[in-house]
């Protein structure tokens, strides 16, 4: 219920928020001031952490503190990280939080798309009251927007992670072309995100509220899905269909249905089902070429990993971190999610270093002699992490070559063999 002079008394349901700031007193002080309100607050340490959390559930607001890291007063941190918010989902609930001496930050954060703000120092039932009803407003205002109504489908929402400027290329044109109704077939390797990047589109199309029937060519009974369908549909492997098939694909999908299919290229799509259903063609990149992207994915994973199976925060190391970066990952995103997942639940102490990462290696039936060497196959990535592993050590090889995997005579091989 909202006062008359705009403030909230309470709310009808307990809300979940978000908020986004690296001090560590606030965020206790307001997890213990919205727990006492009858809410839940989750806390994310800075951008990074907050895009990582809002990929993973929806918030009913996100608190934004406008400056992260020491000496920082200009704000721009806190607009970048609105600005994509907003960009992700335009009926966001966001209220920032900034101090007295910046209400220049709080006038454009409000022009460019927050619901509320709130001066430093605040007192804890007014920032409260003042979230309670910045959500009680947008529950009662129609959305501007149709793409920011949630799926019914409990799913999580669909963001694409990644700062590099192939994943910003990427969300801006998912932008620009899920509100419209043509055709899009994404293309680019197996694990590199295609599925997500179909959501995301559909995510921003007006047919949000209805979740999209799904297809796999390839199996003829799941064909009966398109069989009256409305809404969207995510068509998986057009492209493995030959002449005839793609003939009856085409007759069988009805005229109103939105598609978005998933394909590893369209030059096998006869010119018809082209049009139909690749009037936008959308190539996600790999991983290679998305800069230090590999690195908050691994962190992003590394976190919800450590939440689902109930184990520690993981830090990744120094080595590991040159590892991932070095490493071509098989399955593209897909292979460093389980590597990284397989390394949380194999950790004791909560630090990932590149041994971790490595896969299990193959067992060898009937060796001619022992082989300890091959324990661990660092394939491309291998001198870069040995590299890193003796910086990380100090150049102690003993240590390099433990965390490694490696005996010590295995490492100085390995060492002699690159130079190093």
């Amino acid at each position: 219920m909202v006062s008359v002079d705009g403030q909230s008394q309470h709310v009808s349901r307990p809300a979940t928020i978000l908020l986004v700031d690296d001090n560590p007193a606030v965020a206790r002080a307001m997890e213990i001031a919205f727990r006492l309100a009858g809410h839940r607050l989750d806390t994310a340490t800075g951008p990074e952490e907050a895009f990582s959390r809002l990929a993973l559930a929806r918030y009913d607001a996100i608190l934004l503190d406008m400056n992260f890291g020491p000496n920082e007063s200009s704000g721009e941190e806190g607009l970048a990280c609105l600005a994509r918010i907003m960009a992700d989902d335009p009926a966001a609930c966001v209220v920032v939080i900034t101090a007295h001496s910046g209400i220049r930050i709080a006038v454009a954060a409000m022009q460019a798309g927050a619901r509320d703000f709130a001066m430093k120092p605040w007192r804890n039932a007014e920032l409260v009251a003042k979230v309670e009803a910045a959500i009680a407003r947008g529950r009662t205002a129609a959305p501007a927007v149709p793409a920011a109504a949630p799926a019914p489908t409990g799913e999580p929402p669909a963001h694409l992670l990644g700062d590099s400027a192939a994943m910003h290329g990427l969300r801006d044109l998912v932008r620009r072309i899920g509100p419209v109704p043509a055709g899009v077939t994404i293309t680019g390797r197996p694990g590199s995100g295609r599925t997500l990047t179909a959501l995301a589109i559909h995510a921003a199309s007006p047919r949000a509220a209805t979740a999209p029937a799904r297809v796999d060519l390839r199996d003829m009974d799941a064909w009966s899905r398109l069989d009256g369908a409305s809404g969207t549909a995510i068509l998986r492997h057009p492209d493995v269909l030959d002449p005839v098939a793609q003939t009856r694909l085409l007759d069988r999908i009805p005229a109103d249905l939105r598609c978005i299919a998933i394909a590893d290229s369209t030059a096998p799509f006869l010119p018809a089902l082209r049009r139909r259903l690749a009037t936008v063609e959308v190539a996600v990149p790999p991983l290679r070429d998305r800069d230090d992207d590999a690195i908050l994915l691994a962190r992003h994973f590394a976190r919800t990993a450590a939440e689902r199976f109930g184990r520690p925060q993981a830090r990744l190391t120094g080595a590991a971190e040159t590892a991932i970066r070095a490493a071509a990952w098989p399955d593209e995103v897909r292979g460093l999610a389980l590597a990284v997942e397989r390394a949380v639940l194999l950790s004791n102490d909560g630090v990932i270093d590149a041994a971790a990462l490595a896969p299990p290696a193959p067992v060898v039936p009937t060796p001619t002699e022992a082989t300890p060497d091959i324990r661990f196959d660092l394939t491309d990535a291998e001198r870069a992490m040995i590299e890193a592993a003796l910086r990380e050590h100090r150049h102690n090889v003993t240590h390099a070559a433990t965390a490694l995997g490696l005996s010590r005579g295995a490492l100085y091989r390995r060492m002699a063999r690159y130079g190093l």
